[in-house]
């Protein structure tokens, strides 16, 4: 061994001994463990003085604490619950098995390990066990350029889409609500890694486009076309027979045709006829509308297309054609003309005849730059769709992108239509580009120190956008992209308060609080209205609605996020408030009602949530523990176990409260229950659904609880204490973590583990106010860089 390294190594150890190294009954280990980790190092093992460090604190702190509480049921043989934490002897195992040690840290955070019969664990032990087992099974350097994460190519889902087009073209396309259902992951839709593209989307897609544009971008109707009919068409002064398909006119006369002008306009009236040759003179005839007249000269034999224009206004139009030189010799000459049909149809740009007003918004806004003449239409055709495509694509876009959408339109154009049907193809060709239906980031690699790239301004105006919006950036935004400002913390605060503040964030609050607290369960919820009466479609509406309007006037005034469990306010309308209970209340309209001197306040009794999770025929303290624990405190049980009978199904008797304590006291649902029960019990006093009760049927609720670690409550009273002060940080963490989550469009890892660190240290400076958890998330890491996917 070269005694130089030798040296450094054991140097660098000395530095990174605990402070029981330092007394004489264990330096010896600590040496020997040094002198084990420098061998590893010699025979070509890439150790580093970290690694030797994260050893000696499980040897020397965590293992200790193990063996006192964890290793008589979790040994290396006998687990309980198929987990042998003892079977893990060094620390690189806690990361090598970290879905494991991450359910046994949440179990000893939530005080159900040790269980109730056995070693008693002091607070302070405990907090430590979380901090250790946290720092080794997450083990990773947030100072050295953490993995900032990638996420998988994202497709619009249908919210984003609709929001999309209406804010790019100005069209509400409802129909974006029958394109099949969105996938779910971590509990959003929005989700890259599930939402695919199958065909039959595809194929909505393609529809949807040319539908939107025909909505958007006026054209009129295609050319009229009038087949002459012999019984309807007004002959005037002349003979009619029949003469197969056609109008023969055997004598002078006028035949009058009408049709509807969609649009003022010049007019081209296109008659096929031919004529019957006699004397020395051709066929002659005339064609007239309004003041005008035009002449004609008919050929014999074949019938051949004539064609006149007119300058028409719009409305009712008639049509005189007219037979003028008949001439007749029995048997011997007979001059006639045939009429076989007539079209009547608009000339090339037509629809700039028709008055500004008569035209949609839209259509003004995308069309802003039209041909005066043939010349100018590819110089229009490059603004129109230069500007339409770098808003659709959220970025500018490139020269060869511009060049195949100007061909495009350039060839509908040249193969008769008009330059705003060659807009509107052209466009339809944008809306079904990969780069207007998905999120396309440009793939970075890390720079050769390892630091993470960095999205560019116009991708982080798009995350920023689909974030706070569901849809695309504002003109501002890609503005300020565009001028390199996004990254200027001061103006990223300015334009996040105002986004906050814009009507558009109510997406935000439909997308995100909807489906962070499952809301849209409430739909499909059917609670039995012969126990509940009163509860309807129209309540049922109603108490969605007081939860998103709640959650809104939190987050667009800045409260403290905390303020979601505890605000004494909520807002209600009539029927809502009769349904709680609550006078003073009247219309249909929604409006903020203090609740002080009531048992209600925060989200924990809302009728939405409470009926959300409850059973049709009763409350149900199961789904409300496990809710709090999934969505407030983010320590979701894991899954019954197999062969345990629901409680209605198993052989309990008593009431609500006894039956449970009876299905607990299978040691298999002792664990979880002992977690979810007692949270869900303190919420019993409200019904299933959602109103005040103190007894069940004809037993007194008792809305008591005892959390595992000894924790007590009563009721919502005790329950939100517990929640928004002891475990205020626990519960503001799982809020970030859920918008962080909805905000990247993938589930979170142990690396952002860092990032959540850094956004909670913000949010702390600043009391909890919901304006800097957005901010904070927007310029965390992960949001802000490109990082990599791990296997």
């Amino acid at each position: 061994m070269n005694s130089i390294p030798f040296v450094r190594s054991v140097s660098q150890a000395s530095r990174l001994q605990p402070a029981s190294c330092l007394f004489p009954a264990s330096r010896l280990h600590c040496v020997l463990l040094a002198i084990a980790f420098i061998a590893l190092a010699s025979s070509g093992n890439n150790i580093r003085a970290d690694d030797f460090a994260a050893e000696v604190t499980f040897r020397e702190q965590l293992q200790p604490l193990l063996r006192a509480y964890c290793y008589d049921c979790h040994g290396v043989d006998d687990g309980e619950g198929g987990v042998s934490l003892e079977a893990h002897s060094m620390a690189g195992d806690l990361i090598k098995h970290r879905d494991q040690w991450m359910r046994a840290l949440a179990q000893v955070r939530l005080g159900t390990m040790p269980p109730a019969d056995g070693e008693v664990m002091e607070p302070s032990s405990r907090t430590r066990m979380i901090d250790l087992i946290d720092e080794l099974a997450n083990a990773i350097d947030c100072v050295q350029n953490p993995n900032a994460g990638k996420v998988a190519l994202r497709r619009l889902n249908r919210a984003e889409y609709r929001n999309t087009i209406r804010d790019l073209v100005g069209v509400d396309y409802s129909l974006a609500n029958d394109f099949p259902g969105d996938d779910v992951g971590y509990g959003f839709d929005n989700i890259g890694d599930v939402l695919s593209l199958p065909p039959l989307l595809m194929e909505k897609y393609l529809d949807a486009a040319e539908a939107i544009m025909g909505e958007a971008i006026f054209t009129p109707p295609p050319p009229a076309l009038f087949e002459v009919d012999r019984d309807a068409a007004s002959l005037i002064g002349a003979d009619k027979f029949r003469g197969g398909s056609s109008l023969a006119m055997a004598s002078n006369g006028t035949v009058s045709l009408q049709f509807d002008a969609p649009f003022t306009g010049t007019y081209k009236i296109i008659l096929t006829v031919h004529g019957d040759q006699g004397g020395d003179e051709p066929v002659r005839a005339e064609v007239a509308s309004g003041r005008r007249t035009i002449p004609l000269e008919i050929p014999e034999n074949d019938p051949t297309e004539k064609t006149v224009a007119f300058r028409l206004g719009k409305g009712k139009r008639t049509v005189d054609i007219s037979f003028l030189n008949d001439y007749y010799v029995k048997d011997q000459v007979d001059r006639n003309m045939h009429l076989h049909h007539v079209r009547v149809e608009g000339e090339e740009l037509r629809s700039t005849f028709v008055p500004s007003s008569d035209l949609p918004t839209s259509h003004k806004v995308l069309l802003f730059d039209t041909p005066g003449n043939a010349k100018e239409f590819r110089k229009s055709a490059a603004a129109v769709l230069g500007r339409f495509a770098s808003r659709a694509y959220r970025r500018p876009v490139g020269g060869s992108e511009m060049q195949r959408l100007v061909g495009l339109a350039e060839s509908v154009h040249e193969n008769g239509g008009t330059f705003e049907e060659s807009m509107q193809v052209a466009m339809q060709a944008v809306l079904v580009s990969p780069y207007f239906l998905f999120r396309v980031e440009r793939p970075r690699e890390p720079s050769d120190d390892g630091m993470m790239p960095m999205i560019n301004q116009y991708e982080l105006a798009t995350r920023i956008s689909y974030f706070l919006w569901s849809s695309m950036p504002d003109d501002e935004l890609l503005k300020l992209a565009h001028q390199g400002k996004l990254r200027d913390r001061r103006v990223l605060l300015e334009k996040v308060g105002r986004m906050i503040k814009s009507p558009k964030a109510s997406r935000f609050v439909n997308n995100f609080a909807s489906q962070w607290l499952q809301l849209r369960n409430l739909d499909i919820v059917q609670p039995d209205t012969k126990i509940y009466r009163g509860f309807d479609d129209e309540v049922r509406d109603a108490m969605r609605i007081e939860t998103l309007m709640f959650f809104s006037e939190v987050m667009r005034n800045n409260f403290p996020v905390t303020e979601l469990l505890q605000a004494d306010f909520t807002y209600l309308n009539e029927p809502l408030a009769r349904f709680y209970g609550i006078d003073g209340v009247r219309g249909n309209e929604f409006r903020k009602v203090s609740l002080r001197g009531t048992s209600r306040g925060g989200l924990l009794t809302h009728a939405s949530v409470l009926t959300v999770t409850s059973n049709p025929t009763r409350t149900s303290p199961v789904k409300r523990g496990k809710w709090i624990l999934d969505n407030l405190l983010n320590t979701p049980p894991p899954p019954a176990p197999p062969n345990i009978p629901e409680l209605e199904k198993g052989p309990l008797v008593g009431s609500l409260r006894e039956r449970m304590e009876q299905h607990r006291s299978n040691p298999a649902c002792a664990a979880c229950h002992n977690m979810m029960d007692p949270l869900g019990f303190a919420l019993e006093n409200f019904d299933a659904v959602g109103r005040w009760r103190t007894k069940d049927g004809r037993d007194l609720i008792d809305a008591s609880g005892s959390m595992p670690d000894g924790t007590t409550f009563r009721g919502i009273d005790g329950l939100r204490e517990l929640l928004a002060t002891q475990r205020n940080d626990q519960f503001v963490r799982c809020v970030a973590e859920k918008m962080l989550i909805y905000a990247l469009g993938r589930g979170t890892e142990y690396y952002d583990k860092c990032a959540l660190d850094k956004i909670m240290a913000e949010v702390q400076s600043h009391d909890y106010k919901f304006a800097y958890l957005i901010a904070a998330i927007i310029e965390s890491d992960p949001f802000q860089k490109q990082g990599y996917r791990e296997p």
